[in-house]
């Protein structure tokens, strides 16, 4: 389709009138809405683009997992006196995103709020404020009145670029005493310490063009500086034979939960990640973290910044060609490189 192949061109813009008049003149086919609406959302015109992304449970392979509640979906009206359920539905990473909107839900609803989320988010989000109850996903929650899921929020209180990045900032925490048994475990290497993050879910849709290798990771590896492997699945165990050049220390068996990343996470100095779950949770965290994306990104990291409204201690690391991570790598060198200078003095001698 001449749509896709602009947009894999990184040509999105160009790909949005085709994609509209497909869309008009067929209406009716949803899986070519849910595509507009990536590109809409990448290309910032949230209005739209959320409207359109209401169709996310309308293809072949996502209707047996769309949520069936008999009840009606909230539209961002007051609700003062009744139970609001908003549900988390896709993966870690979009729920630590939307997180955030939580509490302006409960601010703008009026409503009695309770947050169903995953077990394995369960303890750091029970600790944030801005809904009444939390249940875990599969358990029975207790009655409603309307439900939201956690992605729909978004389009029923009409988000925009200029809300974001919203109220607190940052929404997420770390647990003390976890960080304090991270700062200990870390505290003996020396330099700058950096947390790194290679290969996302193997199952991830657009996982062969956001991941790549450790041994692509070389160019980065440098003196005075420190690497931290977080990576978890089938890509972990390269961390026990890192490139040459690279002081690389595997953490990947000792982490136990997000609450462990979150910690790490607050105890390092950086995070240098693909597009995944971690990049979020270090946002959200107010940790800086350096995100190497591909010629297409996802939807969520819009174009042509290197900057995102979602998380300001974040900065992005764009191909600039299609598969070309080499170019991307030694950007994010040469930045590493530039970090470890020290601040130079002011006209008082005192370092900033």
């Amino acid at each position: 389709m001449l749509a896709q192949a602009y947009r894999v061109q990184g040509r999105v813009a160009e790909a949005r009138p085709i994609q509209e008049m497909l869309v008009d003149a067929l209406p009716g086919h949803l899986p070519t809405r849910f595509d507009l609406s990536e590109t809409l959302l990448l290309l910032g015109d949230f209005a739209r683009g959320w409207r359109e992304y209401s169709y996310r449970y309308s293809l072949a392979h996502t209707t047996r997992i769309e949520r069936k509640v008999q009840r009606p979906r909230w539209d961002g009206g007051p609700m003062p006196g009744q139970t609001l359920l908003i549900h988390d539905e896709q993966g870690y990473g979009d729920t630590f995103q939307f997180l955030r909107m939580v509490a302006w839900a409960k601010q703008r609803s009026g409503a009695h709020v309770v947050l169903e989320i995953n077990h394995e988010m369960a303890s750091i989000a029970r600790r944030m404020p801005g809904f009444d109850a939390v249940t875990l996903r599969g358990e029975l929650p207790p009655a409603f009145h309307a439900h939201c899921e956690m992605m729909s929020l978004p389009m029923a209180m009409g988000l925009t670029l200029d809300d974001l990045p919203g109220d607190p900032m940052p929404y997420i925490s770390a647990l003390p005493d976890r960080r304090a048994a991270w700062r200990a475990r870390l505290a003996p290497y020396p330099g700058l310490k950096v947390a790194c993050l290679w290969a996302g879910r193997p199952t991830h849709m657009n996982d062969a063009n956001r991941s790549m290798s450790l041994a692509m990771l070389a160019p980065l590896g440098q003196e005075g500086v420190t690497f931290f492997s977080i990576q978890k699945g089938p890509s972990e165990d390269d961390a026990l034979r890192p490139p040459p050049g690279m002081s690389l220390v595997s953490l990947s068996p000792e982490i136990r939960d997000f609450e462990d990343t979150a910690a790490i996470l607050s105890e390092v100095d950086l995070l240098i990640s693909i597009d995944s779950s971690p990049v979020h949770l270090a946002g959200a965290l107010g940790r800086r973290a350096w995100v190497m994306l591909p010629l297409l990104p996802d939807w969520r990291w819009l174009q042509g910044r290197d900057d995102t409204p979602w998380y300001p201690t974040v900065t992005l690391f764009r191909q600039t060609e299609w598969g070309r991570w080499d170019q991307v790598i030694a950007r994010v060198a040469a930045a590493l490189a530039r970090s470890k200078r020290p601040e130079p003095p002011d006209a008082t001698g005192v370092v900033q």
